[in-house]
């Protein structure tokens, strides 16, 4: 079954299924949130078990997807400790909803878009060179049904990710794949704060600025599609600090 993506998830608030993603998924929200801190030792091995109501070796393997995530480590004769947040994967997919799980900040959002700066432009100007034709009249398709008037503010934001993800296929760079989690992490927040659907006249807006990025690739322009995408980035950007101001802060 596939795995459902940080949008879906939030949506839907849809929970873990089986006893082992339960204990990981709770625990991993406890760590982000500080109800364990940096520093802090995890309870033992029966307490936990018995919090959760599971066997302790589920609880072991539990520990394990933690630990491989890097939040947490295990030291002989101490205990398990949370590490340092400069040491957990912000890149995994589990990390990014628990944060958003438990609530996340202005300056969380603006770093994601920072991130989304780093890598889509760059991607949008690579599938201006790589892209075949099958993969730009996708890309088309998709941006011009984010213009769709009867979107809900989750619908298009699916669309909106959909798009994305298809810039990052077309780029041909198996790497820029493997980032999917953050796009769809910035723009769950950007959902989360302000929509466009708030504003009808605005939805046309996002899908002409999209298929400006397709333009642009359809022309093998790389320079054109690059400045396109950021254009893009900018604009969610601005609903950031628009939704935050409107929040109160």
């Amino acid at each position: 079954m596939r795995k459902k993506g940080l949008l879906e998830t939030m949506m839907s608030g849809a929970a873990a299924h089986t006893s082992h993603s339960q204990v990981v998924t709770e625990l991993g929200k406890a760590i982000v949130s500080g109800e364990f801190p940096v520093g802090a030792t995890l309870p033992g091995d029966v307490e936990l078990a018995a919090r959760f109501g599971v066997s302790r070796t589920v609880l072991r393997e539990a520990m394990k997807t933690l630990a491989a995530k890097g939040l947490i480590v295990p030291r002989a004769r101490i205990g398990t400790r949370v590490t340092p947040k400069d040491q957990w994967n912000l890149f995994d997919g589990d990390i990014l909803t628990w944060h958003f799980a438990v609530g996340v900040d202005e300056d969380f959002l603006l770093h994601l878009s920072d991130i989304r700066g780093g890598f889509e432009p760059h991607a949008a100007a690579l599938a201006a060179r790589q892209a075949s034709e099958a993969e730009i009249n996708q890309m088309m398709r998709l941006a011009v049904a984010m213009g769709d008037p009867d979107h809900t503010p989750e619908t298009l934001a699916l669309a909106d990710l959909r798009f994305h993800l298809a810039v990052m296929e077309a780029s041909h760079n198996p790497f820029m794949r493997t980032v999917g989690s953050l796009i769809e992490a910035a723009l769950a927040g950007v959902f989360k704060l302000s929509s466009p659907t708030a504003d009808r006249s605005k939805i046309g807006d996002v899908a002409a600025n999209h298929m400006r990025i397709v333009e642009e690739i359809r022309r093998r322009d790389e320079d054109g599609a690059r400045r396109a995408m950021e254009n893009v980035i900018r604009v969610g950007r601005r609903r950031i600090l628009s939704g935050a101001d409107d929040r109160g802060g």
